[in-house]
């Protein structure tokens, strides 16, 4: 449930507001209601510490560096962090040119080294007494036109083009091509790359030290962070004279401890219900097997707002379903379980937060469930040769699953309006919800009628009727009917065949399951056929079977990404009314 907030202004003076919300931060239950955008010189020093120390653990977290301290890291003196921040993000900017330049240095080398190891030096010492030495990319066919006295070296051939060094008594006008000279013999390039080499890895080692140290940057990350808060906090805070004034929201249930520390700090202070207009941040607090949800709507970010629904329960219940239908294969279901027990096991171990392995398990089971309904376990046709009859033979007819699909689109989207005309009773605006009701178990009876050949049933077109008379009359109630009939008219025009396309859309539940099992038969088909001969055969079908069934593994959440998540937070949320325009509850906390 989505937690009811009420919305507390704080009043100190002025000179007591700095400690009064540090007292506030103690208590961790007030989200600062922010009315302007906090700036000012403290807030700045502090934005620009945080940079300083994410941009420094943005470093030593980069995968080459990331090891164990056990690895042979050194261990640093991270006692002043902004020398530390200062020093890691200086040498690894080093570390980046020196790797820049190694870079440069081994294509000079690999394109001078068919010259042969000379040294430039030496050519500019010559020049001086008089003996001038060139090197050109002259045509094969050409090199006889140099002119007569010139001494030509063809020193190594490439593509029809002749590398030579010439020598001449005198400054040499040439039409061909001139190659630069480099600034050092290849020698004193490898020298200088073997240098530079040492040098990265001394720099490499010196940025896995400081990977041990990690945790004491992310405690000074998270107190400036915390600060920030704070100063931000501060700075939101309204001023009158002597007075400071602060506002915020807090958890209906935190009333009593808000006023016992008005009352002791002897603060001017009103908590009441916030204003219709207020946008105040969503708190949820749901039973812990209901919680098991919550990791889904931090991975995609969303999250709805005050004024909406709390849809955790539904989309739990219906996204496993989903799940189940999408991955359809209790082999599959069993390989996730295993790996979701293996990985919660290790994190025990560690310490690490293990909620979002429940969701895991529970999904899991579902797509186990489902595959045994069907009789699908890696596959589904040679399971049914073998002689394993499906628990629930109706899932396995293409026809029925459709038929299925459409009800559970019906009966999704139903539920999303039966709650909005729960919540808008006793007025008589629910009465349109439940026409969307009627008008949704209509759709379905088109879906099957118009996709599947079914018989339309006569009570169907009352469902139509009574639903569009529902939702014309009752969708905005006013005392001149004509101008409710109007309203209600604009939202049916714009709405009614959402409705039926939303239901219909269902059937991709039913369209990606078939794909994924005709997937995994067919790699099961083509390895059966690879395996009839010798041992070789026999690895090559395995090894067919084991590429395709671990695509099978990877591909199946990625479809429970796209489409199980969309039935639940586009379609799903659409008729709920959840526009996820929620902000997180941010109580100042220590």
């Amino acid at each position: 449930m989505i937690v009811p907030m009420k919305k507390a202004t704080i009043i100190t003076q002025a000179k007591d507001a700095e400690a009064a919300l540090f007292d506030l931060r103690r208590l961790g239950v007030v989200h600062v209601e922010q009315s302007q955008v906090p700036a000012g010189k403290d807030i700045n020093l502090v934005k620009d510490d945080l940079a300083l120390v994410n941009q420094a653990l943005e470093i030593i977290f980069k995968a080459e560096f990331a090891s164990e301290c056990a690895a042979g890291g050194l261990l640093h003196d991270v006692s002043d962090w902004r020398a530390t921040c200062r020093h890691i993000i200086d040498i690894c900017k080093r570390l980046d040119q020196l790797q820049e330049f190694s870079k440069s240095l081994a294509l000079k080398i690999k394109e001078w080294t068919p010259w042969g190891d000379f040294d430039p030096a030496e050519i500019h010492r010559l020049e001086n007494k008089g003996i001038f030495v060139r090197l050109y990319h002259v045509p094969l066919k050409e090199i006889k036109n140099f002119p007569q006295g010139l001494v030509v070296k063809n020193i190594f051939t490439k593509e029809k083009l002749a590398y030579c060094a010439v020598f001449s008594q005198q400054k040499l006008e040439s039409p061909f091509k001139e190659a630069e000279l480099p600034k050092m013999s290849i020698a004193q390039m490898q020298a200088r790359l073997n240098e530079d080499k040492r040098i990265i890895e001394a720099i490499s080692e010196d940025l896995k030290g400081f990977f041990c140290h990690s945790n004491e940057l992310i405690k000074v990350k998270n107190s400036l962070e915390k600060e920030l808060e704070f100063r931000q906090a501060l700075n939101t805070a309204a001023h009158f004279g002597s007075l400071s004034c602060l506002a915020g929201y807090i958890p209906f249930d935190s009333e009593p401890a808000l006023m016992n520390l008005a009352q002791k700090g002897k603060w001017a202070i009103s908590i009441k219900e916030p204003p219709e207009e207020d946008a105040p941040p969503t708190l949820i607090r749901n039973a812990k097997w209901i919680s098991i949800i919550s990791p889904i709507f931090k991975f995609l970010e969303i999250l709805p707002g005050y004024h909406e629904l709390d849809i955790s329960l539904p989309f739990l219940v219906f996204f496993s379903l989903f799940f189940g239908i999408l991955i359809g294969d209790a082999g599959y279901g069993l390989v996730y379980f295993l790996i979701t027990f293996f990985l919660h096991r290790n994190a025990l171990k560690k310490h690490k937060a293990t909620s979002v392995f429940f969701l895991f398990y529970a999904l899991s089971s579902c797509a186990i469930i489902w595959g045994i309904l069907t009789g699908t376990f890696f596959g589904q046709e040679w399971f049914l040769k073998a002689g394993y009859k499906p628990l629930v033979p109706f899932l396995v007819d293409e026809k029925n699953i459709q038929r299925f699909c459409f009800f559970v689109g019906a009966l999704h989207l139903s539920l999303a309006h039966s709650w909005r005309a729960l919540i808008k009773l006793p007025s008589i605006a629910a009465l349109s919800d439940l026409g969307w009701v009627s008008l949704l178990w209509a759709a379905f009876f088109i879906a099957k009628a118009l996709i599947l050949g079914d018989v339309f049933p006569l009570f169907a077109k009352w469902l139509i009727i009574l639903g569009i008379t529902a939702v014309v009359v009752f969708t905005n109630p006013q005392k001149n009917i004509l101008k409710a009939i109007g309203s209600g008219l604009a939202t049916l025009a714009l709405s009614l065949m959402n409705s039926f396309t939303d239901v219909v859309s269902y059937v991709r539940l039913f369209a990606v399951g078939l794909a994924g099992v005709a997937i995994s038969d067919a790699f099961n088909a083509v390895a059966k056929m690879l395996s009839a001969g010798n041992i070789l055969a026999l690895l090559a079908g395995g090894l067919v079977l084991m590429v395709g069934h671990s695509l099978a593994l990877v591909l199946g959440p990625v479809s429970v990404l796209v489409h199980g998540v969309r039935l639940n937070v586009l379609e799903f949320s659409g008729h709920a009314n959840v526009s996820w325009s929620g902000a997180v509850y941010k109580p100042l906390k220590d």
